[in-house]
């Protein structure tokens, strides 16, 4: 497991959001939804040290060799800002924008993360990730996934024509779990739900502080131990808004606009 050291000055923060699904459920409701969301990340810039994106943040996306997916710019030239004024930026691969390869780390300078990275803050121990995969369950979607992840498939899906392919992403956009949600998701109890148990089981083995994390849909925020917290930041398809910020000391969930 990769591991950051970080040094945060004083008031300056750690900022976290996952689950954006741009694309979702159309290209009009993505659209004011990527403007709320290059809003907040104006927001933050006041005091940002690390920004950090948790996955599914595009409800579909593949990088053909020297095409990618139409639209998205306005949050790509928000990324490019921030990065210019020297916030460092960390994008976290979730499972539909898991085919995300060179592009924003060659053209915007953000790393691509697949699997779950701890960060050391201070005296403070930080799990973060976009959580699919992890825990018990989900037998069929990790397979799955081990296929979509493998070169064979990857370069299979390349010699599709990027229009057609496309075409495919979009279909499958209009078939993702958040485009069709016709109620909010509910807790399933801590017995039952997968990503708080992995990080019961991590916690048992090491101490975090606070394991930080998406893929859920669902604003949750649990105990894991008695020093420490599962925190999980919801989606912007629905729950617009969600964050977590981490001062140093306390990571506390938020929305935009407060």
């Amino acid at each position: 497991m990769v591991t950051q050291q970080i040094d945060l000055p004083p008031n300056k923060k750690l900022y976290f959001a996952s689950d954006f699904h741009l694309g979702a459920p159309d290209g009009s409701t993505s659209l004011e939804r990527e403007k709320q969301i290059v809003a907040w990340l104006d927001s933050t810039k006041s005091d940002a040290h690390a920004i950090y994106l948790l996955g599914d943040i595009f409800d579909f996306w593949f990088e053909y060799r020297h095409a990618i997916p139409k639209g998205f710019i306005r949050l790509q030239g928000k990324l490019a800002e921030l990065r210019d004024r020297g916030i460092s930026i960390a994008f976290f691969t979730g499972n539909h924008d898991m085919w995300m390869f060179n592009y924003f780390p060659t053209e915007l300078g953000i790393p691509i993360y697949r699997e779950p990275i701890e960060l050391h803050v201070g005296n403070r121990r930080l799990l973060i990730g976009h959580g699919d995969g992890l825990g018990p369950g989900e037998t069929g979607y990790k397979i799955l996934k081990k296929f979509f992840n493998s070169a064979i498939c990857q370069w299979l899906f390349a010699r599709i024509h990027p229009n057609l392919g496309m075409a495919i992403a979009h279909y499958w956009s209009r078939k993702s779990r958040i485009s069709n949600m016709k109620r909010e998701e509910t807790f399933k109890g801590e017995e039952n739900e997968f990503l708080f148990i992995w990080c019961r089981e991590e916690e048992k083995r090491t101490h975090r502080d606070f394991y930080i994390f998406g893929h859920r849909h669902l604003v949750l925020d649990l105990p894991v131990g008695p020093n420490s917290r599962y925190l999980n930041i919801g989606e912007w398809v629905h729950h617009q808004g969600t964050y977590c910020v981490f001062d140093g000391s306390q990571a506390v969930l938020k929305k935009y606009p407060a």
